[in-house]
């Protein structure tokens, strides 16, 4: 498997689209930085590329790249090597190229611009998306052989994600604004990674209170120990099922 992930870092590292990616993210943050004056008006600008670019980008990069590796992986999968190990080879360099970009790209000017808690939070943030984006990209890509379908499925997911859910919390709010809504919006925003990376940047950000009631109940949760570690859990369980159902999927697919 160590081979397979080498061999897959080595072959993203050397293409154009994710040279110019770390290219592109460099050059936001750098810009960001040096525009601004108060380095948190700087973290805001971040905070939306973090929350819309990097996974738009990381769901359709590791989309098309895994098909169009699908004769390459055709070939392995002839081979003695078990379609776990495959599979998660695969992913895992598809992973570290990611997390080499955005390091490099958001990383590198957080660290030396704004090295604190806000600005760990906002690479960890980045990070832990582009890991959830990969793992969605693979879970749509061994479920539909057609490649025009596996990227109309990953933009509808981003999609999803980043307007579609906050529309639907939106009307539920409305619907139901004479109920407490407190303990079923601290679920709702479990179920979606970037609402739970932004709510998680906002509150080191400390602009919690723009927010009103909603920053305040937040705040009292995720604000706290226990806030934080449940949405590092929930956070690696976006990051881990979605592998975890692609993998079981491609060890049962007829290729």
């Amino acid at each position: 498997m160590k081979k397979i992930i080498k061999y897959i870092l080595l072959d993203i590292l050397k293409n154009k689209i994710i040279i110019g990616y770390t290219g592109l993210l460099m050059v936001v943050s750098m810009s960001l930085f040096l525009l601004e004056d108060n380095s948190a008006k700087a973290m805001l600008g971040l905070l939306n590329i973090s929350l819309m670019i990097v996974p738009l980008v990381s769901i359709i990069f590791c989309t098309i790249y895994l098909y169009n590796s699908s004769e390459f992986i055709e070939l392995l999968v002839a081979q003695p090597i078990r379609r776990t190990k495959l599979l998660t080879g695969i992913y895992l360099g598809l992973v570290a190229s990611l997390l080499l970009a955005t390091g490099i790209g958001i990383g590198i000017p957080v660290l030396l611009y704004s090295p604190d808690a806000s600005g760990l939070t906002l690479v960890l943030t980045a990070s832990a998306l582009s890991i959830v984006f990969a793992s969605l990209a693979l879970v749509g890509s061994v479920i539909t052989r057609d490649k025009a379908k596996g990227i109309g499925l990953a933009l509808l997911l981003w999609f999803y994600f980043s307007f579609i859910y906050d529309g639907l919390v939106l009307m539920m709010l409305f619907q139901f604004a004479d109920y407490p809504m407190e303990k079923p919006m601290l679920a709702m925003s479990m179920l979606n990674p970037i609402d739970l990376g932004r709510i998680l940047l906002l509150l080191q950000l400390d602009i919690s209170a723009m927010m009103g009631f909603t920053g305040a109940l937040f705040r009292d949760f995720f604000g706290s120990s226990q806030g934080i570690i449940s949405a590092a859990v929930v956070m690696v369980f976006w990051m881990a099922i979605p592998a975890l159902f692609a993998i079981r999927k491609f060890n049962n697919k007829d290729l």
